[in-house]
């Protein structure tokens, strides 16, 4: 009597793994053909088709990217161009993440004059893009000396609107009982921020480290305007500049190790930082 309504049921549970499945081997299957193609010759990956299994030059191509064979950018290696992505995808997102924490535990907690007023100031710059304000921003990186350091590149892209504006609605939601309660017992403004309020945000910190880092590490127009020497070149700005109009001319190999190079990390970063990452962005009450 029973089988009838699950039939349905397992046919629809059926067809929906199915179309997880297929969407999992479109997205995956690019990203698996880089990989493979990191382990063959150049003249290899220019002879179509290329097999489906690994090849015979994976240490070759591995070793001799990590030791500055990419003639293009000047001899750097891929240890330098991941140092400096990490240095400013870590510096991107940790500074975000400090920033709007302290603009909105202000906005929130303390009360001053035109405290909505400096939220919507803040607000309104989600319409002003690095790419609106690029050439001012960048005549300030000159005048300060900024040009070719770490600094330069993370200083003018760590102020967040979006992640302020995300605290802001998170801290919103604590219970002024719970406030009141930490005035009784002595608590200052920073034992307030470090003892409860820092330990309930830490899924939301989680997630923006995950947008912010992946926003950081992907960057390619800032980057590209604010170095200028090769030591200071990111992965992303690497891989273009390794690329020739002449597929004669592009060392494919090294540029396919880059390629599985600059896409490891944000994955580790999203698949270590999954959970927390999912709770962040779907809990809303604490």
């Amino acid at each position: 009597m029973d089988e009838g309504p699950l039939a349905p049921r397992a046919s629809a549970r059926i067809l929906a793994h199915f179309w997880m499945v297929l969407g999992v081997i479109i997205i995956a299957f690019p990203i698996y053909y880089v990989v493979i193609a990191s382990t063959y010759s150049s003249g290899a990956i220019l002879r179509p088709p290329l097999p489906l299994t690994p090849g015979p030059e994976t240490a070759t191509n591995y070793r001799e990217a990590f030791s500055g064979g990419m003639g293009r950018i000047g001899g750097v290696g891929l240890g330098t161009l991941l140092l400096n992505s990490t240095v400013m995808a870590l510096g991107i997102a940790l500074g975000k993440i400090a920033i709007s924490m302290a603009s909105a535990y202000a906005i929130v907690f303390f009360k001053f004059p035109l405290r909505m007023v400096c939220f919507w100031l803040i607000f309104i710059t989600l319409m002003l893009p690095v790419e609106v304000r690029i050439m001012p921003t960048y005549k300030v990186m000159v005048t300060l000396g900024l040009i070719d350091s770490y600094a330069g590149l993370i200083l003018p892209l760590i102020a967040s609107a979006t992640a302020t504006l995300l605290f802001r609605q998170f801290f919103m939601t604590i219970p002024d009982e719970l406030l009141e309660a930490a005035r009784v017992d002595g608590a200052g403004p920073w034992q307030f921020f470090r003892d409860i309020l820092w330990p309930l945000s830490l899924t939301n910190v989680a997630a923006i480290f995950v947008i912010q880092f992946i926003y950081g590490w992907t960057q390619y127009l800032w980057p590209l305007l604010v170095t200028n020497s090769n030591e200071m070149t990111t992965i992303v700005i690497a891989l273009r500049k390794m690329i020739s109009f002449a597929d004669a001319d592009t060392p494919w190999n090294l540029v396919m190790v880059t390629s599985v190079l600059a896409i490891a990390p944000p994955i580790i970063v999203v698949v270590l930082m999954q959970r927390w990452f999912v709770r962040g962005l779907v809990e809303t009450e604490k």
